[in-house]
């Protein structure tokens, strides 16, 4: 593998019973970029995603990441590799505190064992306090930190969206992938967002991965896409190699988008 290839998926594929939900998907994701991965609902872009990052596993294909095989690895075995995640539908744990939600995601990397918290040892009172730092640190990051105490489920939706990419960059990943992170946005705050991920990917050195909707924000924000139809990639390449790409303007983009373009 490629040391510059942060992952490479290769023929993955998904089946449920006799429906297959993607097909031989194969992508190779360059360290430091921002790519995407579009086409229309039910295309299998979410479906991807949970091959990748651990929900599902392939019935066939291959995951490789910076050079070790996580095909079928459970999902918390893959965020421990360095693959963290967003949602389409926002998860978060709506009960906890803004700040919990965010320590709750640095403990994949808790050295200390439960034992040693439950006795309150130094190690762990020591390791609690570093994450409660680093947790508000990724909160000031996003643009969270005045509201550590608040409620999750309280937040406004931009601010979740937001919170739940501090509670992934909790987990220290190499590779983010975002589930539609505009949606529910206006055109002010996906703007905004457009300049917070390419924030965030040279701050944390990521590479990022994204599913979306919003055309404007994919074709300034990707370097290079995949357009995926009834779960088969229909085209690769530069957004403007993709925006001008006859099967992708009749599956996806339409007429209309082509002649705005």
């Amino acid at each position: 593998m490629n040391k510059d290839i942060v992952l490479e998926t290769t023929g993955l594929t998904m089946r449920f019973g006799g429906l297959t939900a993607v097909s031989g998907f194969s992508a190779a994701l360059p360290k430091g970029s921002i790519t995407g991965l579009i086409g229309p609902n039910g295309a299998g872009k979410t479906t991807c995603f949970n091959m990748i990052t651990g929900f599902y596993k392939p019935t066939e294909g291959r995951n490789v990441f910076m050079g070790r095989e996580l095909t079928g690895l459970p999902p918390h075995e893959v965020c421990r590799a360095g693959i963290a995640r967003t949602f389409q539908n926002i998860r978060l744990f709506g009960n906890e505190t803004v700040l919990e939600n965010v320590m709750i995601g640095s403990y994949v990397r808790q050295r200390s064992s439960w034992l040693a918290s439950v006795f309150c040892l130094p190690s762990a009172f020591r390791e609690d306090k570093a994450i409660r730092e680093r947790s508000l640190q990724l909160l000031d990051v996003v643009g969270l930190a005045h509201l550590e105490n608040e409620q999750a489920s309280s937040l406004p939706y931009g601010a979740q969206r937001r919170l739940e990419i501090a509670r992934a960059l909790a987990t220290r990943p190499s590779l983010l992938l975002l589930d539609e992170p505009a949606a529910g946005m206006n055109p002010q705050e996906t703007q905004d967002l457009i300049g917070f991920i390419r924030q965030i990917r040279d701050q944390f050195d990521l590479t990022v991965l994204l599913i979306e909707h919003d055309m404007k924000l994919v074709m300034e924000i990707c370097e290079h896409m995949w357009v995926l139809d009834y779960g088969v990639t229909i085209a690769e390449g530069a957004p403007a190699a993709i925006q001008s790409n006859p099967k992708v303007i009749e599956a996806y983009l339409g007429e209309e988008y082509a002649c705005d373009a």
